[in-house]
C-alpha cells in the first residue's frame, strides 16, 4: 500500500491501560498507519452500588476477590502494564466520538446512524480496545474489519479471566491470540499467536508479562498489511485459518469459591513443595559431555560425562572448537557471590581429562552465551552482552586467552544468545529480543541477515519474529548440518528457565520466508538429580551440553 492504513480505536473511556497506551504510540509512530478516530463507549453507566449490595451480588466470588487482592499486596510487577492512561495526551488532535450501544445481555451493537459516522472516515482497520462483544454492522465498519485480543490461547482458554487460570491450574504457558471478529464468537479470523510462560505463583506478574508481550502483536500485523498489501495479507490470512480449530475445553470464568476452595490447596503446594525443597537443595548448572568413536552429535545423552563446578559458581552454555587436534571448550562461569558472568574456557582430552576453566573474557556487565565461529581465517567471539543493551563481536588475537573488542554489531536492544549460521555466502543472525519492558526475553526469535558477519548493517528479516512461542523460540547453541539438512537448537522455557532443548529442522530460509518444524526434545529425564538442560554444540568427535543439578546446601 503507499498511503498509510487509516484506523479507528473503539474504546471504553478516555483512559486505556499502559499497554494499550504504548501499543497505540507505536502504531502512530510508525509509516505504515494513522489513528484518525477514537470511538467511546457511551452507554449509561450504572449507579454506583453499595458495599451491601456488592458483597450480595460477589458473595458467591468473595474468595477469588480476596486472592487477587493478596496477589497485589504480595507482588509486584514492573512497569505496570494496567497502569491507567490518558488517551487525550497521546492523540489530542485526533477527533474523539461518543456512540450509544444498543446493548443485550452480552452483546454490544450499534445503531445504523453511528455506523454511517464510523463509516465517514473510510477506515482500513477498526481496532476493539472495549465495548463487550461486538455484533452486527460494526464488525464491518473497517476493510479489513475489527481487530481484538484474546489474551489466553484460544484453542484451550476461551472465556477469563485472562492469565488467571493458567497460574491457578499450573499449566506451563500462557497463550495469547489476535483476531478478526465475525458476528460467530468462536470463528474469527486468528492473525497471530504467541505464548509466554506462565508464573507459577502470581497472577499479576504472570498477566503484566503477558500482556507486555502481546501489544507488539497487532503493530506487527498491521505492519505486514501495509507492506502486503489488501489482497495478498487477506488470502495468506485465510490459508493460515483453513484447517478446522475445535474447542474442547469448558468456557472460563471468575471462580466462585467452592471450586477455588478446591484448587487453591494444589496451588498452594505446589508452592509450598517449591520452597521446602529450596530450604535444603539448590540448582546449579553443570557441564555434560560426550566423545564419540566418529564425529558427530552424540545422541545418547545418558551417556553423557558430568563435570561438577565448586559450589560458589555454576558452568553453562558450553561451545566446543577442535584446533590443531585439541578441544577447546568455552562457557560462561557465573559468580553467585557478584551475580555476574564472564566467559572461560578449558581444555578437554579425548580421555575425558580436562583442565580448570581460565577467565578469557570480563566486562563490567554480564557475559554469557560465548558463541565461537571462524570468518576469513580469524576466530571471533559473540558472547550475550544485553546487560549493556548491545550484541558485541571480539576478535581473538591469540588463541584462546586473549580477545579484544572489535565491533557493536546491534546496539540499544535487549537481545540475548545471538547465534549466527552462513548459507550460501550469506550469514544469518538467530536472536531473542525483548522489544519491551516488562516482557520476557524467552519468547521471540528474531532473524537477520547480512553479507559481512562484521558489519553493524544487518536487515530485519519481514516475518520477525520468525518464532513467538517459550517452548521453543531462544537459541540453544550452533545450528548444524545432519543428512544435509539444517537443524536449530532451542530453549524450551515453558516449564522454567531451560527446562529442555527442541531441535528443530529449517524447512524454509529466505529473505521473505522462514519456517521450522521440532523433530525431537532432549529433556532431563536420563538423571533424577537433573532439572534442565538448555544448551548442545559439537565438533569433531566432542559434544557438549550443560545441565541443571539439584544439590544439597
Amino acid at each position: 500500500m503507499d498511503c498509510k492504513l487509516r484506523i479507528g480505536v473503539l474504546l471504553e473511556s478516555e483512559s486505556v491501560p499502559n499497554w494499550a497506551y504504548e501499543m497505540l504510540r507505536r502504531i502512530e509512530s510508525g509509516a505504515y498507519a494513522e489513528i484518525v478516530v477514537l470511538i467511546k463507549n457511551d452507554a449509561p453507566k450504572p449507579p454506583p452500588s453499595s458495599v451491601w449490595q456488592k458483597v450480595r451480588v460477589g458473595r458467591s466470588r468473595l474468595l477469588f476477590a480476596a486472592l487477587r487482592r493478596a496477589d497485589r499486596l504480595l507482588f509486584s510487577a514492573l512497569p505496570d502494564a494496567f497502569a491507567p492512561m490518558r488517551i487525550g495526551q497521546l492523540l489530542p488532535d485526533v477527533p474523539l466520538i461518543a456512540v450509544g450501544p444498543v446493548q443485550t445481555e452480552f452483546c454490544d451493537s450499534l445503531t445504523d446512524e453511528d455506523v454511517a459516522t464510523i463509516d465517514s472516515y473510510h477506515l482500513d482497520v477498526l481496532i476493539r480496545m472495549g465495548f463487550r462483544i461486538l455484533r452486527g454492522k460494526v464488525l464491518e465498519c473497517a476493510r479489513f474489519g475489527v481487530w481484538s485480543y484474546h489474551h489466553g490461547d484460544n484453542r484451550v482458554n476461551r472465556g477469563g479471566p485472562a492469565g488467571f487460570w493458567e497460574v491457578l491450574l499450573g499449566w506451563p504457558e500462557t497463550g495469547s491470540t489476535l483476531q478478526i471478529l465475525t458476528d460467530d464468537l468462536d470463528a474469527g479470523l486468528v492473525l497471530s499467536r504467541s505464548s509466554s510462560r506462565t508464573d507459577p505463583v502470581s497472577f499479576r506478574r504472570s498477566r503484566n508479562n503477558l500482556y507486555w508481550k502481546t501489544l507488539s502483536l497487532l503493530p506487527r500485523k498491521l505492519e505486514q498489511l501495509h507492506r502486503l498489501g489488501g489482497e495478498q495479507f487477506m488470502a495468506l490470512t485465510k490459508e493460515e485459518n483453513a484447517a478446522p480449530s475445535f474447542y474442547s475445553n469448558r468456557l472460563f470464568g471468575a471462580p466462585r469459591n467452592l471450586e477455588l476452595a478446591r484448587l487453591l490447596p494444589r496451588s498452594f503446594f505446589r508452592y509450598a513443595r517449591k520452597k521446602l525443597r529450596q530450604l535444603f537443595y539448590f540448582d546449579q548448572w553443570c557441564l555434560l559431555f560426550a566423545i564419540g568413536r566418529t564425529e558427530g552429535v552424540s545422541t545418547s545423552l545418558r551417556r553423557y560425562s558430568e563435570i561438577l563446578p565448586p559450589k560458589d559458581r555454576f558452568w553453562a552454555d558450553p561451545f566446543v572448537l577442535l584446533r590443531d587436534g585439541t578441544y577447546y571448550v568455552f562457557i560462561e562461569e557465573y559468580l553467585y557471590a557478584t551475580r555476574k558472568g564472564h566467559i572461560a574456557y578449558f581444555i578437554l582430552d579425548d580421555t575425558g581429562e580436562w583442565t580448570e576453566p581460565k577467565t578469557v573474557l570480563e566486562r563490567p556487565y554480564h557475559l554469557s552465551y560465548p558463541f565461537i565461529f571462524e570468518y576469513q581465517g580469524q576466530t571471533y567471539m559473540l558472547p550475550e552482552s544485553a546487560k549493556n543493551g548491545t550484541i558485541e563481536l571480539y576478535r581473538c588475537v591469540e588463541f584462546p586467552e586473549r580477545w579484544e573488542h572489535a565491533a557493536v554489531l546491534m546496539k540499544d536492544v535487549y537481545a540475548v544468545d545471538a547465534t549466527l549460521h552462513q548459507v550460501d555466502g550469506l550469514w544469518w543472525m538467530f536472536v531473542n529480543i525483548r522489544e519491551n519492558d516488562g516482557a520476557s526475553s524467552w519468547d521471540e526469535l528474531f532473524l537477520y541477515s547480512s553479507a559481512d558477519p562484521l558489519s553493524s548493517a544487518w536487515i530485519p528479516h519481514p516475518a520477525n519474529p520468525v518464532v513467538s512461542d517459550v517452548k521453543s523460540a531462544r537459541p540453544a547453541g550452533r545450528i548444524f548440518v545432519a543428512n544435509k539438512r539444517l537443524y536449530r537448537p532451542s530453549q524450551d522455557g515453558s516449564p522454567g528457565y531451560g527446562s529442555a532443548v527442541k531441535i528443530n529442522r529449517i524447512e524454509s530460509l529466505t529473505p521473505t520466508e522462514y519456517t521450522e518444524v521440532c523433530v525431537t526434545t532432549i529433556e532431563p529425564n536420563w538423571d533424577p538429580t537433573l532439572t534442565g538442560v538448555h544448551t548442545l554444540n559439537f565438533d569433531g568427535r566432542v559434544t557438549v551440553s550443560d545441565g541443571r543439578k539439584r544439590r544439597r546446601r
